[in-house]
């Protein structure tokens, strides 16, 4: 069996430490632009399960986090509907990572550097166990779902596109 690579805490994992939240981590080799799905084939993991953090801002550039399934896309125009905005859009990567404190593709929603708003696509809490980013590129951590809600204060609602 090969030997789990180290991979040193970051805000994400202190997080979950220090609010005793059960998770396993799971390095792999990250590869640019491959997303969920390379992450997925690496983990050997479903990637519906893969969980992908967007950092997304409103008409008035107040940032949002949003978490959706690695093989779905965010209907922007639901998103603003439900949760009572005019437009949402996706942060320009620089401003994501200010905002949440993480690099682009390593972004977690556990110990962002600003407290934002947390939506999460609502069949995520149907899964068993999710991956989700650990606060660095190249590694998930294991979590059960209901942990967003629970920890993040994470609202449900309906905006996947398939």
């Amino acid at each position: 069996m090969a030997k789990a690579k180290h991979v040193s805490e970051t805000p994400a994992t202190q997080f979950l430490k220090k609010n005793k939240i059960p998770h396993v981590g799971h390095a792999y080799e990250y590869v640019d632009h491959g997303g969920t799905a390379e992450s997925a084939r690496q983990l050997q993991v479903d990637e519906h399960a893969v969980i992908k953090t967007l950092i997304m801002e409103d008409e008035q550039a107040k940032p949002h986090v949003v978490l959706m399934h690695g093989d779905r896309e965010v209907s922007l125009k639901n998103l603003a509907r439900q949760i009572g905005t005019k437009k949402m859009q996706p942060c320009k990567p620089d401003v994501a990572s200010r905002h949440s404190g993480y690099q682009i593709g390593g972004t977690s929603p556990f110990g962002t550097r600003k407290q934002m708003p947390v939506w999460l696509e609502a069949s995520i809490l149907d899964l068993p166990l999710i991956y989700i980013n650990g606060g660095r590129r190249g590694y998930l951590v294991a979590i059960e779902p209901q942990v967003l809600v629970s920890a993040l204060g994470a609202v449900a609602v309906n905006v996947g596109n398939e």
